[in-house]
């Protein structure tokens, strides 16, 4: 029978252990005591049971086919760092199923953010297991991907809670998720309102609560809030002005109410090229007094197979332009500047008769297009669908991105919305994937 601390642990426990036995998190340079570079990766517990530290009997890893002694690496346990000497020796600590264990090697030199081929090999004696088969071998590898963090003097990274659709809250919950934005060297968190704040439109007072204390022990800063306003939420009629404008005005209150700096309204759409609905003007119109006064900027997200250069952004600029309201800005999508098509990841699509919908075909939209609205540019998600192990994406092109945005000094937030294929933890992968590359690109 657990008692009441035990209890309370339990309740409190907001995060999930991977089921591979590398974790993806984790996984970092460091400087051990005695000024040597070193490198850390955390591991679960592969046995069914956990152990007093006494039983675990080292460890073989390899590291980019490069071998470390068994006895070069300290475990971290519970808080306390031992020499695999100690770790033998130890009588109260412990290897628990629901704690991982952080290892650390020294390495010639530290890492550069990339992919790495991490294979281990846990040795565990198990003493109800006779003669030669008691120290019992677990064998895991895994490609792990160091991102080295650091502070960015130009734009901001981010990441979306819908890059990780499918593993939220099936494999991984909103605590895993900033841990993981956290981890790897991000300061910014994007969510959608309705995939993501339990209860909505009116999350309770409980939630906001551990929100904020996340937000508090990850220090992170709530960045863009996804919102739609389903202007055919009804087969016989569509919004109204009236209706179009409380739902943004709502979304505006809940914004500020979780911290966030702007909406994203996605207004139901009348043409392929995503024209939205004529409502959307009056609606924006009617709620720029509450935008205003509560500080949150309203963003329409230009997204393929809108180009920059058409009416839809056009109309957009033209409303700044007209209203004068600073708190009306435009939302990049870099999938417009998508250079080959992508099949994967979208869901509820199907590709019809061997024709892709308009919006799957890559738009490949002109930095020069890019440079001349960036004036208006509030935020941008940094749509992506793969990235290989050499941190080649093979759709969006990167490298003139980010220029255009360095040349141009735009220091806003790069928010990571991956949108490719949702096997299990392939969202997390991909994520680090892009922050590696990113890094390397924003120095």
């Amino acid at each position: 029978m657990l008692d009441f601390r035990q209890a309370c642990f339990f309740i409190a426990r907001k995060s999930m252990i991977e089921r591979s036995i590398i974790q993806s998190r984790g996984a970092k340079n460091v400087v051990l005591e005695n000024g040597q570079p070193g490198f850390q990766f955390q591991l679960r517990n592969p046995n069914y049971r956990g152990v007093q530290a006494s039983l675990i009997d080292g460890i073989d890893v390899t590291l980019n086919g490069k071998s470390y002694p068994c006895e070069t690496a300290q475990w971290t346990l519970q808080g306390q760092t031992y020499s695999l000497q100690e770790v033998l020796s130890s009588t109260s600590a412990r290897w628990q199923l629901d704690e991982l264990a952080t290892v650390t090697i020294p390495v010639d030199a530290p890492l550069p953010n990339g992919i790495y081929d991490l294979r281990v090999c846990v040795y565990i004696r198990r003493p109800y297991i006779p003669g030669p088969f008691c120290r019992s071998p677990f064998r895991a590898s895994a490609k792990i991907v160091v991102v080295n963090s650091g502070v960015l003097t130009g734009p901001q990274l981010s990441v979306s809670t819908y890059s990780y659709t499918g593993d939220m809250y099936t494999l991984m919950t909103l605590e895993d998720v900033m841990a993981d934005i956290a981890d790897m060297g991000a300061t910014g968190i994007e969510m959608l309102a309705e995939g993501n704040i339990p209860g909505y439109p009116t999350p309770s007072n409980a939630w906001r609560d551990e929100w904020f204390g996340l937000l508090e022990k990850y220090q992170l800063t709530p960045t863009n809030l996804g919102t739609w306003v389903d202007t055919a939420m009804w087969q016989t009629s569509d919004l109204t002005v009236e209706q179009g404008t409380a739902q943004i005005r709502h979304d505006l209150q809940l914004a500020k109410s979780l911290g966030f700096t702007s909406i994203r309204p996605k207004f139901g759409v009348t043409t392929m090229e995503l024209d939205p609905h004529p409502i959307w003007q009056e609606s924006v119109l009617r709620s720029l007094d509450l935008a205003e006064e509560l500080d949150i900027v309203i963003c329409p997200e230009i997204h393929s197979p809108t180009p920059i250069k058409h009416k839809v952004t056009q109309d957009y600029i033209e409303f700044i332009n007209t209203h004068k309201s600073s708190k009306f800005k435009l939302m990049i999508d870099t999938g417009i500047f998508q250079t080959a098509p992508c099949d994967d990841g979208h869901e509820g699509i199907e590709v019809k008769g061997g024709k892709r919908p308009p919006f799957l075909e890559p738009l490949n939209v002109p930095m020069v297009d890019l440079q001349e609205i960036l004036q208006h540019v509030y935020f941008i998600q940094t749509k992506f669908f793969e990235i290989d192990d050499q941190l080649n994406d093979l759709h969006i092109p990167w490298q003139p991105i980010v220029e255009t945005l360095q040349n141009a000094g735009w220091k806003g937030w790069l928010s990571s919305e991956y949108e490719g294929r949702r096997e299990p933890y392939r969202g997390r992968d991909q994520v680090r994937r892009q922050h590696a590359l990113l890094r390397n690109l924003l120095k």
